[in-house]
C-alpha cells in the first residue's frame, strides 16, 4: 500500500538529479516517483530509503522492497551492501534522514505551495487549533486540507494517521495530493518529535502557532527545556515565515523572545498584555461563546461547539494566525457571524443519553490537560464530577502521579483503572497514579478498578443522574493495547452501554458523538 494520501498523478524524476542533490555521482537514467521508509508504502517506482533503526536496519528489506516495486535504494554506508543484494541502483550518503526532507520535497514537487500552509505546535490544543483553521477556512470558502493527530485530509478525501506528524516522505506526499486538488489553504499539527526527528524537514510553513507548554514526553526529552527547544524549531526562518505564540503558559514567552520570525501574540488570560484578546462570555454542555478583540479593536464574537476556555483560547490562536497570514479582517469578522462547524474526533465526545449524567469520552493524556478539561465541566456542572482516568504504558512514567493529583484536586470522584498498558504491568500504573492522588489537598473518593467497564459503572453510579462523567484517555480508539495485543473495546459505546443499565433514558443524536472537544 501507499501512504495515507498520494498524489495520484505523481511527476517522475531522474535518479540523477536526486543523486546530484545527495552529492551522489550517477548517470543513470532511471526515474524514480515516490519515496518511501517502509515496505507498506512503496509503490512502484518508488526511492526505498533503508534507514538504521532501533532493532535493525532498513537495508535487510531492500528485496522486499524491489518486490513490491521500488526502483532504487537510498541507505547509508551500513545498510549499502545489504541494499545492493537487491540488483537496484543505490545510493549511498551518510545520515540519510536529515536528507529525507530535501528528497522528499524534490521528488514530490512541494518546493513552492500555491497556498497557505498553516503549523500549530504545543503541548495541548494543537488537533483542535488544526480543526479550527480548518473550519474558519472552509467558511472562508476555501477547500482545505489538514494534518493532525486524528486524520489528514484533503478536500474531504480522508485518511486515519499513524504520527502526528508524519514522517517526510508521507507530509509531502500529503502536500502534493493537496496541490492536485486545488486546496486554498491547510493546516498541520507539528509535534516535538516531528521538528527534532526531521520529519518537517523540506517544510516552511506560512505561519507557525505555539498553543502552550505543560509536562509531557520526558520519555523522549531529558527535560522540559529540551521538550521547549525542539517546539521553538518551527518559530525560526528555516521552518516558518511568522508565529502566533499564546501567552497562556510561561512558555510562551521564551518562545517570542527565541523567535528569528516575527511573532504575534495572543492570550486568554486576564491582565496578560498580548496583541490578540479571548475572553469568555458563555460555557455550557453545548459549547463556548467568547470574544477574541483584534490589535486594533476589532471584537469578533465567537460560538464553538467545543467546550472550554482552552478552546475558545484556541480559536482566538487560530482567527490571529490566519490574519497574519493576510486573510482580511472583515472577511474573519463574516466568518464568525454563525456558529462554527467543527468536529474534533475524540476530544470530548459526548456519550450522554436523554436523561441521567453527562459523560464526556476524551483523548486527553496530561496532567494539563485534565485540569483544563475538569475546569470546563465544572462550569456547567450541576452536581458532582467524576473522573475516569488511566495511563498508557511504554509512555512517560513521570507524569503518572502529577495526573493523579490533579485528577483529585479537579473532580469530587477518582476512578483508576487500565488504559493502553501495553508491555506494562498495569498494577503499578494505577498505583502511581494512586499515589499522586494521595498528594492533592483534596476531599475526592479514590476509587481503583482495573477493568474500564466496571470503572465507567461506578462512575455513573456515583455522580447520579445530575453528575457529570469526563473519561479521560481512550478518546474514540475501539481497542485496548494489552501486551502488543488490540482487544477490541470502546470506552465511547461501553459508556453509553453503562448509562443504558443504569436505567437512563434514550439516545441523544448521532451528530452530538463526535462533538466538542479537549486538548487536541
Amino acid at each position: 500500500m501507499a501512504h495515507a494520501i498520494d498524489p495520484h498523478h505523481p511527476t517522475p524524476v531522474l535518479l540523477a538529479t536526486v543523486a546530484r542533490e545527495l552529492g551522489v555521482p550517477w548517470s543513470g537514467s532511471e526515474s524514480i516517483s515516490g519515496l518511501a521508509i517502509s515496505t507498506a508504502d512503496v509503490r512502484p517506482g518508488a526511492l526505498f530509503a533503508a534507514l538504521p533503526g532501533r532493532t535493525g536496519h532498513g537495508a535487510r528489506y531492500s528485496s522486499a522492497a524491489r518486490a513490491v516495486g521500488a526502483a532504487a535504494i537510498l541507505t547509508d554506508p551500513d545498510g549499502a551492501t545489504d541494499a545492493r543484494r537487491s540488483g537496484l541502483p543505490v545510493l549511498v550518503v551518510d545520515a540519510p534522514r536529515q536528507r529525507l526532507g530535501r528528497i522528499a520535497q524534490l521528488i514530490a514537487g512541494t518546493e513552492h505551495l500555491p497556498f497557505p500552509l498553516f503549523g500549530v505546535t504545543g503541548t495541548n490544543g494543537k488537533t483542535s487549533t488544526v480543526h479550527l483553521l480548518d473550519a474558519l477556512q472552509r467558511r472562508l470558502g476555501r477547500v482545505t486540507a489538514l494534518s493532525s493527530t486524528v486524520e489528514r485530509r484533503v478536500a474531504g478525501e480522508s485518511a486515519p494517521s499513524v504520527l502526528t506528524t508524519p514522517e517526510a516522505p508521507e507530509l509531502h506526499a500529503f502536500l502534493a495530493r493537496a496541490v492536485e486538488r486545488s486546496v486554498q489553504g491547510a493546516a498541520l499539527e507539528v509535534s516535538a518529535q516531528g521538528l527534532s526527528r526531521n520529519r518537517m524537514d523540506g517544510v516552511v510553513v506560512d505561519v507557525a502557532g505555539f498553543t502552550n507548554l505543560s509536562h509531557d514526553h520526558l520519555d523522549d526529552y531529558v527535560d522540559m527545556d529540551a521538550y521547549l527547544a525542539a517546539k521553538a524549531l518551527l518559530f525560526t526562518a528555516e521552518r516558518s515565515r511568522a508565529g502566533v505564540a499564546s501567552l497562556d503558559s510561561a512558555a510562551g514567552r521564551r518562545i517570542v523572545r527565541g523567535a528569528t520570525v516575527p511573532i504575534t501574540t495572543v492570550s486568554a488570560v486576564p491582565g496578560v498584555a498580548a496583541d490578540w484578546i479571548v475572553r469568555v462570555l458563555e460555557q455550557g454542555p453545548e459549547g463556548t461563546r467568547s470574544t477574541v478583540t483584534t490589535p486594533g479593536g476589532t471584537v469578533l464574537t465567537v460560538d464553538s461547539p467545543l467546550l472550554g476556555e482552552h478552546m475558545a483560547a484556541n480559536a482566538g490562536l487560530a482567527l490571529a494566525m490566519l490574519a497574519v497570514s493576510g486573510v482580511p479582517l472583515p472577511d474573519l469578522v463574516a466568518a464568525t457571524q454563525e456558529p462554527l462547524d467543527v468536529v474534533v474526533p475524540g476530544r470530548m465526545s459526548d456519550a450522554s443519553l436523554g436523561s441521567g449524567p453527562r459523560v464526556f469520552v476524551d483523548f486527553a493524556h496530561t496532567p494539563d490537560a485534565f485540569e483544563k478539561s475538569l475546569e470546563a465541566v465544572r462550569a456547567f456542572a450541576t452536581g458532582r464530577v467524576a473522573i475516569v482516568v488511566g495511563a498508557d504504558g511504554d509512555r512517560d512514567p513521570s507524569k503518572r502521579p502529577v495526573m493523579g493529583a490533579v485528577a483529585a484536586a479537579g473532580a469530587d470522584v477518582v476512578v483508576i483503572t487500565d488504559h493502553h498498558p501495553r508491555f506494562e504491568d498495569p498494577a503499578p500504573i494505577r498505583a502511581s497514579i494512586l499515589g499522586g492522588t494521595r498528594t492533592a489537598a483534596a476531599s475526592a473518593l479514590v476509587l481503583e478498578e482495573p477493568d474500564p467497564a466496571r470503572a465507567i459503572r461506578r462512575a455513573v453510579a456515583e455522580v447520579g443522574p445530575d453528575g457529570v462523567v469526563y473519561w479521560a484517555g481512550p478518546g474514540l480508539t475501539d481497542y485496548r493495547d494489552v501486551a502488543g495485543v488490540h482487544v477490541p473495546y470502546s470506552s465511547f459505546r461501553d459508556a453509553r452501554a453503562a448509562l443504558r443499565e443504569a436505567g437512563y433514558g434514550t439516545v441523544l443524536p448521532v451528530a452530538r458523538e463526535e462533538s466538542g472537544a479537549s486538548n487536541g
